[in-house]
């Protein structure tokens, strides 16, 4: 087996000398996905893992930065605030472009069960029910974003300690002032249908503007550049519709960080808030929202195959008739994005 160097000869000052001079040629071989036991395994978990990997950015900027706003208050931590409301938009909005952009391209970046879109568990419901995304791998991606809320959750917990223990009063001191950096809880004003509604608008809008955005037949971005619309989706939906309950928008981001405050000393008092909100406010909302959202844009805007209300009657089956496909299978798409489920 013999391997020559393409372009030795070429000008190394030129352009083409440069990019060739880099390139081998190899005779006799084939490309393999599996060049080794190791990458047989990789194949099978990394879009769990991506899954995994987005969440968990998406936390550790998001809950950071609830952190350091609302600690940063107590002199003890710092000799001024260090941001205000619009710090923490930013940061949710910053956090689910690069967890987006992390796992984008390998696993489409859901990063929520009840849409698939961003901030989990919502996402992935919604396309399994509108988009053909294979029910069989929602329990492994719904798991894995929900492990993911919570190790995020746990990086930043064991980062700002030391300023919670300031801000609290003490080690063993767990209220739900600090419980609330983790996860959601709405204001004492809101009744409990006005806390399901806000969560179900805001993700009713995110879910349409996420499908919207895969839809080649609307105005999709340039390829890679999703999660920068998300950015702005997520900056507005939280300057807008953030102030209530938090916009927890997705059930993995809420969840998670729940289960580690529950896990490092808050006890059960993160579950008996106003009796069980966390299951029908971050939860059940989002889904709703989600599954209300999707079915808004596909009964009256959508015409891809992909979605229940364009699959053919049956005089267009007996015509051998169907709707043109029309949607990438993985939203959103990140750089390099496959286009297999």
């Amino acid at each position: 087996m013999s391997k020559e160097h393409v372009g030795m000869m070429s000008d190394p000052g030129s352009k083409e000398g440069h990019l060739t001079e880099h390139i081998d040629a190899y005779e006799g071989e084939s490309i393999t996905q599996y060049p080794n036991a190791w990458s047989r395994y990789r194949m099978c978990l990394r879009e769990y893992v991506a899954e995994f990997l987005g969440v968990c950015i998406l936390i550790i900027f998001g809950t950071g930065v609830d952190c350091q706003v609302v600690l940063s208050t107590a002199t003890g931590v710092a000799a001024s605030p260090k941001g205000d409301y619009l710090s923490i938009s930013f940061g949710w909005a910053i956090g689910t472009a690069m967890g987006v952009w992390v796992a984008g391209g390998i696993s489409g970046a859901h990063i929520n069960p009840a849409a698939s879109g961003f901030r989990p568990l919502r996402v992935t419901i919604m396309l399994a029910t509108y988009r053909g995304f294979p029910w069989k791998k929602v329990p492994g991606y719904i798991l894995a974003q929900i492990l993911g809320g919570l190790v995020g959750a746990g990086l930043v917990y064991a980062n700002y300690i030391h300023a919670i223990d300031i801000f609290e009063g003490g080690r063993h001191v767990r209220t739900l002032g600090t419980a609330s950096l983790f996860s959601t809880y709405a204001a004492d004003y809101m009744t409990p249908v006005s806390c399901f509604f806000s969560e179900f608008l805001a993700t009713a809008v995110l879910v349409i503007v996420v499908l919207a955005i895969g839809d080649k037949k609307n105005l999709p971005p340039p390829a890679g550049l999703a999660p920068m619309v998300l950015f702005f989706l997520i900056l507005g939906l939280g300057a807008s519709l953030g102030m209530e309950t938090a916009y927890a928008l997705n059930p993995a981001r809420d969840l998670g960080p729940r289960l580690l405050t529950a896990m490092v000393g808050y006890g059960k008092q993160v579950f008996d808030f106003r009796n069980q909100y966390w299951i029908w406010c971050p939860i059940m909302g989002p889904i709703v929202g989600a599954q209300a959202g999707a079915f808004f844009y596909d009964a009256f805007l959508y015409t891809g195959d992909e979605s229940p209300f364009n699959k053919p009657n049956a005089a267009a089956r007996a015509r051998h008739q169907r709707a043109a496909h029309s949607a990438r299978a993985h939203l959103p798409a990140g750089p390099g994005a496959d286009d297999q489920v």
